[in-house]
């Protein structure tokens, strides 16, 4: 996109011939009949026209901005054009308005010609794609700066998040909608979250996108309005489906984002299993009167409902729904093979299925439903955070774990877990002291104090030599936890099996999206 327009550049613009009717194009003088480029008036048009116009205009601004010492403050800008100086926004706006009103026209002509080209160059729509907004004229992958936010009025401090995490915040959201250029989409939402200094983990495939990222709170805050406001996600996306959470940019070691073939790895292709036919969605508050029932009943065992935990153990470890079956499983694409290896379970069940923010529930629910044996299958809108932030003392006990730093979220004082070695209520988990090992483990200060900080007693032998040559790469295939635990359990009964050996960690993309 070009970043000014000089009367001479705007000659070759006159090639364009643009019927807005209804809207301020005045200079009817400027246009050339000859033209074979025709823009008509419809309500899509408006919308490029008006973004056009106003991009055009911040353009032309921003070239006449004066360089000072301290230009991010905006008190402190200053404007020159035609030999005057200006020290307000308003002024040189008015200015630009008045005395400019030629070259603003050709900028945004300049535009929406850039904008018709697109569309031109793209397949010929039917009546229904004309009004699908995946078919709304997007810019090419050199204007991914278009579709950034203008943060120019701000202190650079005011958009990095603190130390402490009061002063930023963590989002988690997912959206599933076909995108047709997810590598478009993944070069947009790199230089957004550099733009925005935010960190965090993306996943963009041809489904939609899962998110988790961390900044301060304007940052997170200019971040949801650009998503809600983006061509390809504002009819997809509202405000709710953001979770947030107290942390920050530092929640994360880095931005990683990357397009895969599924934004959640359940292990199966999406054209097999789609996003599409998923169960039925309950709100919190729907979900809650599900659960309450269904605990209410004198024997569980015997109800036709069942529910069901698909997130990995080392998650329900710390904090599950009463009465849930949670599987013993280390990874979510291990769970399509856990319901084909346990599939009597759920015949003629009502299962009532949730997950950390949804977006599990949303594919391994229409896994379950094409197996066509149970009664129905049901989800949990917006996941565990959404159910805690309406019920945070309700039928959900202890902590929250997350796919950060932070590795679990407090809402209440129950502690489900506990410590590996004593067998003491503990619920807070830290990586296996062996550095070769990324498992997760649950010791509690007085067994830490004693030296007990590996996973498992494999580890803790070798973390006290150092690891070197082969073995060093093998090392974490050795962990006693990882051999002794079945891939795949079989459920001998609906009452779930908390497992008792010490935690591998997450080495897989789920809600918080893990890049491999």
């Amino acid at each position: 996109m070009p970043s000014s327009t000089s009367p001479d550049q705007g000659d070759d613009l006159e090639t364009c011939i643009l019927r807005f009717s209804d809207l301020d194009l005045k200079y009817t003088s400027l246009i050339n009949p000859s033209s074979s480029l025709q823009a008509e008036l419809d309500g899509s048009t408006k919308k490029k026209y008006s973004f056009a116009k106003k991009k055009a205009f911040a353009l032309f601004v921003k070239t006449k901005e004066v360089p000072t010492k301290r230009s991010f403050e905006c008190k402190e800008k200053l404007w020159k054009c035609c030999q005057q100086l200006f020290t307000d926004q308003i002024s040189i706006h008015r200015h630009v308005a008045t005395q400019h009103a030629d070259e603003i026209y050709h900028q945004t002509a300049s535009i929406l010609k850039q904008l018709a080209v697109t569309l031109s160059s793209s397949k010929s729509l039917s009546s229904a794609d004309e009004k699908n907004p995946l078919k709304e004229c997007l810019p090419h992958s050199h204007e991914v700066s278009a579709w950034l936010p203008d943060i120019s009025c701000f202190n650079p401090d005011e958009l990095i998040s603190g130390q402490g995490s009061e002063e930023g915040e963590v989002l988690l959201y997912y959206c599933y909608r076909d995108l047709e250029d997810p590598q478009w989409i993944c070069a947009w939402q790199t230089a957004l979250c550099q733009h925005l200094h935010l960190t965090g983990k993306i996943r963009i495939a041809t489904e939609g996108i899962n998110g988790t990222v961390g900044g301060s709170r304007l940052a997170t805050r200019l971040y949801v309005e650009v998503m809600l406001s983006f061509p390809l996600f504002k009819d997809d996306l509202c405000k709710d489906d953001f979770k947030t959470s107290k942390g920050g940019a530092h929640c994360f070691p880095e931005l990683r984002v990357g397009v895969f073939e599924e934004i959640v790895p359940m292990g199966i292709s999406p054209k097999k299993i789609s996003y599409k036919k998923p169960g039925i969605h309950l709100s919190p508050s729907e979900f809650h009167k599900e659960v309450e029932k269904f605990l209410s009943q004198a024997n569980q065992e015997q109800s036709d409902t069942i529910l069901l935990d698909c997130r990995n153990f080392y998650e329900s470890k710390i904090g599950r729904f009463q009465g849930c079956l949670a599987p013993d499983i280390r990874k979510f694409s291990y769970f399509p093979s856990y319901v084909d290896k346990n599939l009597e379970l759920f015949r003629e069940k009502r299962v009532l299925m949730y997950c950390t923010g949804g977006i599990r529930c949303e594919r391994g629910s229409a896994y379950l439903k094409a197996k066509g044996v149970c009664k129905a299958v049901f989800q949990l809108k917006g996941g565990i955070h959404k159910y805690l932030e309406e019920f945070p003392d309700g039928f959900y006990k202890g902590k929250l774990f997350v796919f950060d730093e932070r590795y679990a979220l407090s809402y209440n004082s129950d502690v489900v877990s506990e410590c590996s070695y004593c067998g003491a209520q503990w619920d807070q988990y830290k990586l296996c002291s062996t550095l070769q090992c990324r498992q997760l483990v649950l010791t509690c200060p007085a067994c830490q104090g004693q030296g007990f900080t590996a996973c498992c007693v494999t580890c803790q032998d070798k973390g006290s030599r150092k690891a070197s040559g082969p073995t060093q790469d093998n090392f974490k295939e050795e962990c006693e936890c990882t051999a002794r635990r079945p891939r795949i359990p079989r459920e001998l009964s609906r009452h779930v099996q908390q497992p008792v050996s010490p935690e591998p960690g997450p080495d897989a993309a789920e809600d918080g999206p893990v890049l491999a």
